[in-house]
């Protein structure tokens, strides 16, 4: 209920637009649609099998802690918490690595992955060591304020996991981001000329503008913002880049600087500001249900923490998808006002899908439990409605 309340109060009010009721059809064949659909569903599938291993690999360990845990536990349970949490990060990351490998494999077959099997392999042994890290110190922290401050430990908790999302908000793109790409300025240049052109239009600070190496890992295009402060950038793939008209590539820009204009990184940390208290006292009252009672402080506490963690997180995500899709609505039609061209944006849209690989009109279910952006179709129905305005105006 906060989590929606949140989103209700943090929307944006200008969303640009409203979708035209458009048919999918109209703008792909049915081929395309077919094959969409059918690496779509697939892939569904797979991410619930993940869920499904993840949830049963934290199940077991609830129901039977392992005894080395509870002795770990009585000598050193700080040094202990760190490890099992450690420990805990790396079963539930591999125990799918199966799961995973097949999805990786669909994405090849369709032409959406380029990177080899070693250089995945490399990627999911950083992944997994970064995520150890991090769950090691989550680990000491949670049996610390277990012992400090008893039940009522989700209250410090909840100031970490903020604390933790504005550090990772700000140190990610410079710290995080480059183990996994190679991160260059935008060279000077038309592109660039017309980031500046469009950023001064636009009246926003653009920070820093890159181009990142993401076609050695798949044949996607994309463009994101990140970092508040010093480290705020856009980023735009090499794909987009290569593979993109100039016009193209501005509405992509205008996109991303409408992020910029309406602050949507410090929105998002203003929004878990809000709903971290009330989803770490979730957290903390459904773990005593999935834990002994007498485990409170001690590393066998924490199996049925991370269990809470995961079916808490997974409903309060649901909530945060509309706010993201709202932004994401928002964001288009902040581009489609400062470039002026609709059909830009229509082209762009059908081009990106194809490229990507992505349903452009998936089940209402999975919009609603899944997207973070609004489907490809009611952003085509956004510009159609744009352009029909245009008409009108001119």
């Amino acid at each position: 209920m906060v989590a929606e309340v949140a989103v209700l109060i943090l929307r944006p009010r200008d969303l640009g637009p409203a979708p035209l009721p458009v048919e999918a059809r109209a703008y792909f064949s049915q081929d395309q649609l077919e094959k969409a659909e059918n690496f779509r569903t697939g892939q569904l599938l797979l991410y619930g099998a993940t869920l499904l291993i993840e949830g049963g690999v934290l199940i077991l360990l609830v129901r039977r802690p392992p005894e080395r845990l509870r002795r770990a536990g009585q000598r050193h349970p700080v040094l202990a918490g760190a490890a099992a949490a450690a420990a805990l990060s790396v079963a539930v990351g591999l125990a799918p690595l199966p799961v995973s490998a097949i999805a990786q494999e669909r994405a090849r077959d369709v032409g959406l992955v380029t990177q080899g099997w070693l250089g995945w392999a490399g990627d999911v042994t950083k992944s997994q060591a970064i995520g150890a890290l991090f769950a090691a110190g989550g680990g000491a922290l949670l049996i610390v304020g277990m012992r400090r401050f008893g039940r009522r430990w989700w209250i410090p908790g909840a100031a970490v996991v903020v604390a933790f999302g504005v550090i990772i908000t700000y140190a990610g793109p410079v710290v995080l981001d480059p183990l996994f790409n190679k991160f260059k300025p935008l060279p000077a240049g038309q592109t660039r000329s017309d980031v500046l052109e469009l950023a001064g239009r636009a009246g926003v600070d653009v920070g820093q503008v890159y181009e990142i190496d993401a076609s050695r890992r798949t044949s996607a295009a994309n463009a994101y913002v990140n970092g508040i402060g010093h480290t705020k950038r856009v980023v735009l793939y090499d794909n987009l880049l290569k593979e993109f008209t100039p016009a193209e590539l501005r509405l992509v820009v205008a996109h991303e600087l409408g992020h910029v204009a309406h602050r949507d990184l410090p929105r998002g940390l203003l929004y878990l500001l809000i709903v971290a208290p009330f989803g770490m006292f979730a957290v903390a009252r459904l773990g005593e249900r999935l834990a002994p009672r007498e485990s409170l402080g001690t590393p066998v506490a924490l199996p049925g923490v991370l269990l809470a963690v995961a079916l808490v997180s997974t409903v309060i995500q649901v909530e945060s998808n509309q706010l993201s899709r709202s932004v994401e609505r928002a964001a288009d039609g902040f581009a489609l006002e400062l470039t002026g061209e609709p059909d830009t944006q229509i082209a762009f849209q059908r081009k990106i899908a194809l490229k990507n690989v992505s349903d452009p009109d998936p089940p209402d279910w999975v919009t609603f439990l899944l997207g973070t952006h609004p489907p490809t179709i009611e952003r085509i129905g956004q510009a159609e409605a744009a352009a029909k305005a245009s008409s009108r105006e001119g």
